[in-house]
């Protein structure tokens, strides 16, 4: 039988063994009082874009109302200016969402790496040909026409046929009646440079360059910028002070001649029978090194909802891409797409863009010139610029463009700050008799 431990119980032996652990936690510092959870603050990003974005401030407060995401818009020259910028700013990027760069830059910008690939769900809303790119680093936003505009009532009071094909300008029936905006410092001339250089090639009976110049002998007049084009030279846009019935402009030029000077029907008419246009699409893109991917993507999906789509026909006058996006009733009255664009692929287009530049600009070297400039006959008022304003007509015949990028896609209209070069300006006023008073642009 064994006998019973009397001096040390085991409930005795339990608490003296517990003990310590006691004394440990009576000293033991107090616990500190819980803090409330901190929320996190809503994601800020930035929209890189070149100076033509304008979209309505109500769409833009939708998105960060629905979202809690601030945009900021930092605005960098025209398409090419701001690839450059992107380009050298690669490593410290300075923004998360890049929209503006187009067809004519999308092979240069993808090549450079700069982008995240992002297949957005709304893509399913967007026709494919408007996706260039299969990875879907850059998505389309927009879309417009490069094309010929003309001067209706000048034609029925003259008795000529106006034109419907670009061959038309190269006949002696149409001879000092065009003027076209230099491919060296202008976005419009670049891309009819381009649409020559589709329709008739590099090589055969007649090349691009034997249409440029057949034109130079039908007395084609070149202007720097589209400015001068439309508002100095063209019938219409310079109010009758100007002798030139074709300019080349968009097939949405038209439409915003109704919009802004409050019109029943256009003035003028484009061109816009198969092969004589090119359309020029507009892409966005996640900026790979952005820190804040996620609300980037969710602000491109925004971009390209119907909510966004919508607002741009009258507020950059293209088509948005989303084939969901009701376009308003003025572009579906007087805006019509062009037949059979004339396409000429990106990479062609970023291997042989100066070249073309070149070959056109080098016929000055000649003694017979392709470009012929003069000052322009009428000068709308502009707002104060934000560069100095030339103060003399251009030369007659400028060094060929060897280095320097050329301009990128800029849409029509309009704009917020006029600069040099035919900048577009908001909608800050109205027409001055038949001439707009407050737009330009390259």
């Amino acid at each position: 039988m064994k006998q019973k431990n009397l001096l040390f119980p085991p409930s005795l032996f339990l608490l003296l063994s517990l003990l310590p652990l006691f004394l440990l936690a009576a000293c033991a510092p107090p616990a500190p009082e819980p803090t409330p959870t901190t929320a996190t603050a809503p994601a800020k990003i930035t929209l890189v874009t070149h100076d033509s974005f304008d979209i309505s401030e109500e769409v833009m407060n939708a998105f960060s109302d629905e979202t809690g995401i601030e945009v900021d818009i930092l605005k960098s020259g025209d398409a090419g200016e701001m690839l450059n910028t992107l380009i050298l700013s690669k490593e410290n990027p300075l923004g998360d969402v890049v929209f503006g760069i187009d067809n004519t830059f999308l092979s240069r910008a993808l090549e450079a790496e700069m982008f995240a690939a992002y297949k957005s769900p709304l893509l399913a809303d967007i026709p494919d040909e408007l996706e260039l790119d299969p990875e879907h680093r850059l998505l389309p936003v927009d879309y417009g026409f490069v094309t010929l505009n003309y001067d209706i009532a000048w034609f029925e009071e003259n008795g000529l046929e106006p034109p419907d094909d670009i061959t038309d300008l190269i006949d002696p029936a149409y001879k000092g009646l065009t003027v076209v905006e230099n491919p060296a410092t202008s976005s419009p001339g670049l891309v009819f440079l381009l649409l020559t250089v589709g329709r008739f090639g590099e090589a055969g009976d007649f090349t691009y360059l034997d249409y440029w110049r057949a034109m130079r002998e039908n007395d084609v007049l070149v202007t720097d910028g589209w400015s001068e084009a439309y508002w100095g030279a063209f019938t219409v846009g310079s109010g009758g002070e100007g002798d030139r019935p074709i300019v080349v402009s968009y097939a949405t030029s038209p439409v915003a001649e109704v919009y802004f000077n409050e019109l029943p029907k256009p003035p003028t008419a484009s061109v816009n029978t198969a092969g004589n246009s090119f359309k020029q699409i507009e892409f966005v893109g996640v900026v790979a090194n952005s820190p804040h991917q996620d609300a980037a993507r969710q602000f491109i999906d925004f971009m390209l909802s119907p909510a966004f789509q919508e607002d741009i026909p009258l507020h950059m006058f293209v088509y948005p891409a989303n084939s969901q996006a009701d376009i308003g009733e003025l572009f579906q009255k007087w805006a019509s797409i062009p037949e059979s664009p004339v396409d000429v692929a990106p990479e062609a287009i970023a291997k042989n863009r100066e070249a073309w530049i070149e070959a056109w600009t080098d016929g000055c070297a000649e003694r017979t010139p392709l470009l012929k400039t003069r000052p322009f006959a009428h000068s709308p008022p502009r707002p104060p610029a934000t560069r100095p304003l030339a103060t003399s007509p251009p030369p007659p015949c400028p060094p060929p463009v060897r280095s320097a990028a050329p301009t990128g896609f800029i849409p029509p209209w309009p704009r917020p700050i006029f600069t040099w070069g035919g900048q577009r300006n908001m909608r800050c006023g109205r027409a001055i008799g038949a001439a707009w008073a407050i737009r330009g642009r390259h």
